[in-house]
């Protein structure tokens, strides 16, 4: 048999199924199908190298890939739309507040002021024009010692002596001169009669004329004696027509703790209380004659020349006038009034008796170490100071601030007078430094004064990254 050439087949016969290695060509239904591809891989758990025999199109097949696919694009849109949904939810969520406390600033207290308070002799001190801080008692009797206990006065008896005669013959203002007094020997006798008594004299010649505000001058700055009885018998005809007239001024006064027995008190008979002796002064202040004359530290007149005042405490420690006394038996006295300038307004005004001290230097000491005292009882003091904080606030994201005292305050007060405060405080809006949120008053007797309460630091919004990463805080 005659086996014929490869030539000589015929290249369109097809290859028998012994020709192993015969292919047929690809047609365009067998070509790689994407979703076939994908569902393959979706099969092979995503191995793209699994080797696999070309696939038979199967419908269902294909319909499941796509249903695939479309969930897996969408998941990655909701994922897509989640996280940018909560970037922009995020960025613009409305950021808690801040949270904190406040609260009052405390009351401040001013230490209490010792008053050097006499401790020699029987004394009383009543002051007018400071009831706001001393109190309304003060005008009456604010402080004394042993005030009831009776003593003699000396020559504080002078001063009701012409209070007495004024009475009798008033003197319309200070300049007023009064009626002319003539002294005759019988006067100029009373010269020696004192001058034999130790007492305090002033020349006064025979025939001398003097005015009566000259002659009550001449009786109280010096403390003349004999002057004083001169004055008394003239006004009244004689010593005892004096004390008669004496007694009857007292009462009508209401003095009833006082007796005066001669016009001059060098008689220690002559006794009052420190109750009483306060409101003698207190009617020798209403007199204008006798205020000028009392306050005058020196004079000069005819008859008598200089006279100089025997209150050695006049002009100092505020004091003004009034009289002094003393008696060798009874100690020294000093019947004062004063004006201290404490620094409120209308200076205070004092009337004060120390009674029965054993020495003009323990007078001294007695009122001028009182009413020094009461002038340093009244100070400046410290009511609020700048940065006191009354309040902190904070923030989730660490932002904080305090509520803070903007500026330094002072009081007028006297003693431990009680100081209220007063505050206002509200939550700050823009939460930036120095933004005023409140007020805090203080007060003090009349004077009060108003402090601000200020932002100190600042609170800003936090960056987006701590908006991103801190969901819980932001939710609250």
């Amino acid at each position: 048999m005659t086996t014929p050439s490869p030539d000589a087949l015929d290249a369109s016969d097809p290859p028998t199924s012994g020709d192993r290695d015969a292919v047929d060509p690809p047609t365009p239904d067998d070509a790689s199908d994407p979703l076939d591809d994908f569902a393959d891989l979706l099969r092979d758990g995503g191995d793209a190298n699994v080797h696999r025999t070309p696939p038979v199109r199967d419908p269902a097949r294909r319909r499941r890939a796509w249903r695939a696919l479309i969930a897996v694009c969408v998941v990655i849109v909701v994922i897509a739309g989640l996280v940018g949904g909560y970037v922009a939810w995020a960025l613009n969520a409305p950021l808690p507040a801040p949270v904190g406390t406040t609260r009052e600033l405390p009351p401040p207290t001013a230490g209490a002021t010792a008053l050097a308070l006499p401790t020699d002799g029987a004394y009383a001190i009543s002051v007018a024009g400071g009831a706001d801080y001393l109190g309304e008692a003060a005008s009456g009797i604010w402080q004394a010692g042993a005030q009831d206990e009776v003593r003699s006065i000396a020559s504080i008896t002078k001063l009701i002596t012409a209070l007495v005669v004024l009475d009798r013959h008033p003197l319309a203002d200070a300049s007023d001169p009064g009626p002319t007094l003539t002294f005759d020997a019988a006067d100029h006798k009373l010269y020696d009669k004192y001058y034999v008594m130790d007492a305090t004299i002033a020349e006064m010649p025979t025939g001398t004329t003097m005015s009566l505000h000259d002659a009550l001058a001449t009786m109280l700055i010096p403390s003349a004696s004999n002057y004083a009885e001169a004055v008394a018998e003239w006004a009244f005809g004689s010593t005892g027509g004096f004390a008669s007239a004496a007694r009857r001024w007292l009462a009508a006064n209401g003095l009833t703790q006082t007796t005066i027995v001669e016009p001059t008190g060098i008689d220690p008979r002559n006794t009052s209380t420190a109750l009483d002796m306060i409101a003698l002064g207190r009617l020798a202040a209403a007199n204008p004659a006798i205020v000028a004359i009392t306050g005058t530290g020196q004079a000069t007149f005819d008859g008598p020349g200089t006279i100089v005042n025997t209150n050695r405490m006049l002009r100092t420690h505020g004091i003004t006038g009034l009289k002094t006394g003393t008696l060798d038996e009874a100690g020294s006295n000093l019947l004062y009034t004063a004006t201290l300038d404490v620094g409120i307004g209308e200076p205070l005004s004092v009337v004060g008796v120390l009674l029965g001290a054993t020495s003009s230097a323990s007078v001294d000491a007695g009122v001028g170490g009182l009413l020094d005292s009461i002038v340093r009882g009244f100070r400046d003091v410290e009511v609020a100071r700048a940065g006191t904080v009354l309040g902190h606030y904070a923030t989730v994201w660490g932002d904080e601030v305090e509520l803070v005292v903007g500026e330094t305050a002072t009081l007028h007060v006297w003693s431990d007078t009680p100081i209220a405060a007063t505050t206002d405080i509200r939550e700050p809006t823009r939460w930036t430094d120095g933004e005023q949120i409140g007020t805090v008053t203080l007060t003090a007797g009349p004077q009060s004064v108003t402090v601000p309460v200020v932002v100190r630091g600042s609170i800003t919004e936090p960056d987006s990254r701590w908006r991103l990463e801190h969901p819980a805080e932001l939710v609250g």
